[in-house]
């Protein structure tokens, strides 16, 4: 490696059919789709995939388990929350066809099932968790984990794929989880840790000027004007950042009456080997076994009670 490589494309120097799926939910899909766009271009078969907060299951989607949907432009859903539908829909606008598969938010076993399907449907040998923010990092003991559940389900079923070699996270937006409590400090220490142990893979950044974030804020704001009422905090805040944008801006109104800090390090992608990651966690085991997401918030929170001692905040001294 030299200072003109990055380990985490080194990584999928060999990968053939690389599954991008977002780890936390939401809209967290679109912040892999620079990474979809510039591996797609290198002649990878890409496939996007979505933890969803949407009522998938009662959508109009192909069924591939009781827990996982194709979904399509021309899908139907119920409800007014879907972006994984007009994510589908805005590359149909662009004359291609993309399903973005989408996982109802269950527990790890459910999940994991719907995971070993889809690997086996579209024969995986890479998966790429995406995550909008770096909540995914924090292990358990941090004064505040934001919304662990999600980021957790996704880290623990995929680490379950025996059949697939490359398994890696991609971090983007930091210092966005600021918004839901996160101490961005133990996000860093856990990068120290990471880079011990030869996981962690490198940081780079988003530009506006790269077709492949220019495609990203397109396929955004096309989703965000079909949701008018839940547009992303995150993907504004990274967009926001990325375009230059600095301080307490704010684009959606759903951040009104707090105080943002939009700046350039929104844009930076970290990249990292899952097992490293799931490694440092301290409840994945405590996990492992539940079915829904309910299920996951009580062991989180048992674990947290049992805690002896909580790691407290620390502002950045920069």
């Amino acid at each position: 490696m030299n200072v003109s490589s990055l380990g985490f494309f080194e990584k999928l120097e060999h990968s053939k059919n690389i599954l991008i799926a977002g780890a936390g939910g939401g809209y967290d899909v679109f912040c892999g789709l620079p990474l979809y766009f510039n591996l797609r271009s290198q002649g990878k078969k890409i496939h996007l995939a979505n933890l969803s907060f949407a009522d998938v299951v009662g959508s109009t989607g192909r069924k591939i388990t009781n827990s996982l949907v194709e979904v399509r432009a021309t899908t139907e859903g119920y409800g007014s929350y879907f972006p994984e539908l007009y994510l589908s829909r805005w590359f149909a606008s662009q004359g291609d066809k993309v399903s973005i598969y989408a996982f109802e938010n269950t527990g790890v076993k459910p999940l994991t099932e719907a995971y070993k399907a889809l690997i086996k449907l579209l024969e995986i040998d890479t998966i790429i968790l995406v995550d909008g923010g770096t909540d995914s990092l924090m292990r358990g003991d941090e004064i505040d984990l934001a919304t662990p559940e999600e980021d957790a389900a996704s880290i623990a079923a995929v680490i379950n794929l025996e059949d697939v070699p490359t398994k890696l996270l991609a971090c983007l937006g930091f210092g966005v989880d600021t918004y839901h409590g996160v101490c961005h400090a133990n996000f860093l220490e856990a990068v120290a840790a990471l880079t011990q142990t030869r996981d962690f893979l490198g940081a780079w950044s988003l530009m506006p000027q790269m077709i492949e974030v220019q495609k990203y804020r397109e396929a955004a704001e096309f989703t965000f004007e079909q949701m008018a009422h839940h547009p992303s905090i995150v993907s504004n805040s990274i967009l926001d950042g990325i375009a230059g944008e600095f301080g307490d801006f704010h684009r959606t109104g759903r951040t009104e009456g707090s105080k943002l800090f939009i700046n350039p390090l929104m844009g930076l992608y970290w990249g990292f080997q899952l097992e490293g990651v799931a490694k440092r966690n301290l409840y994945l085991d405590r996990i492992q076994n539940t079915r829904t997401k309910y299920e996951i918030s009580r062991e989180i929170i048992m674990f947290r009670s049992d805690l002896k001692h909580i790691k407290p905040w620390m502002s950045l001294p920069m």
